[in-house]
């Protein structure tokens, strides 16, 4: 009788502490330089495996979210590691679809990272990263978490020391934006002076740990022309005391960092009937301690990724 596994993963979410596009590539992707930061907001995934001799997916998505990363993602896992069974999923989202979050990024990569453990499989980090860059940008970095630099389409990573656990607020108005529409908007003023500039103060922000005076984000310039109210919910966050406050992402998301739990509560009284999440720094450490505790017997070693303790 076949023995089904379950484990139910956090699926953590992101922010941009700066990003910047340099220019189109010959792929039809752009060039971007970027710092990622994982947060603690978050969707739940629950997620099984029963060992079979065909492979059988099933998702339970309350959203009917259309071509669903997840579904993939545990397609390309099973693929991968030539296995076979069933694969029962079930998805709980919290973070805001399309306000560049990540959500559907991180949920991808939570499959990559369970769905081996729960099937006695080995995929190392190499090809678990092949994997991500092929399901999204995004979905690489949540394989590692913390903070980091990506650069070429967001999807070559390089670590950065992780910030203090500080706490802030994220703002997630029901605007949406068309990231097409706001890579477009961008093309005109891509020039090769333009950069070298953005080149430099990127590493700048680097040196400074990941955000600080010089930190921006590109598409404030062009998405903040189509919605307004996006620019008027960044000055309400730094006027109640945000250290940073910036778009994440293409939009329309919103985050502001804050010293002190007052300036929190300021900004949450200012923000009106927004939908507000309180959110805090989820260093790499406490990334990788939140999957270990969620793997739990499943898992063997202290190595990352995790590894199973069926495999063979």
């Amino acid at each position: 009788m076949s023995t089904t596994r379950r484990a139910r993963v956090r699926a953590l979410g992101k922010i941009n502490l700066d990003l910047r596009v340099l220019g189109k590539r010959p792929d039809g992707y752009h060039e971007i330089r970027t710092i990622l930061q994982t947060i603690s907001l978050a969707d739940w995934l629950d997620i099984a495996f029963t060992p079979g001799r065909k492979t059988a997916i099933e998702l339970e998505d309350p959203l009917a979210i259309p071509d669903n990363l997840v579904a993939r993602a545990a397609r390309m896992a099973m693929d991968a590691m030539r296995a076979t069974g069933r694969v029962e999923m079930r998805l709980r989202k919290r973070i805001p679809m399309g306000a560049g979050l990540g959500g559907g990024s991180s949920d991808a990569a939570a499959v990559l990272l369970a769905l081996p453990v729960l099937a006695g499989r080995a995929l190392d980090l190499p090809k678990l990263l092949d994997i991500a860059a092929r399901l999204g940008s995004d979905v690489p970095f949540f394989l590692l978490g913390g903070a980091a630099a990506g650069i070429g389409r967001g999807t070559e990573l390089f670590p950065l020391p992780d910030r203090p656990a500080m706490a802030g607020l994220v703002v997630a108005p029901a605007v949406h934006v068309s990231t097409a529409q706001a890579y477009g908007d961008l093309s005109p003023g891509l020039t090769s002076e333009a950069q070298e500039n953005k080149i430099f103060s990127f590493q700048s922000v680097t040196w400074e740990r990941g955000v600080g005076k010089f930190s921006k984000n590109d598409f404030e310039a062009v998405v903040f022309q189509q919605h307004r109210n996006l620019a008027d919910l960044k000055k309400r966050l730094v006027r109640a005391g945000a250290t940073v406050a910036m778009m994440t992402g293409s939009g329309s998301a919103l985050f502001g960092l804050f010293p002190g739990g007052r300036g929190i509560s300021a900004a949450m009284q200012s923000l009106g009937n927004e939908k507000v999440f309180r959110i805090s720094l989820v260093s790499r450490a406490r990334y990788r301690q939140i999957w270990r505790r969620a793997l739990g017997a499943h898992a063997a070693g202290d190595t990352w990724p995790p590894q199973s303790r069926y495999a063979r």
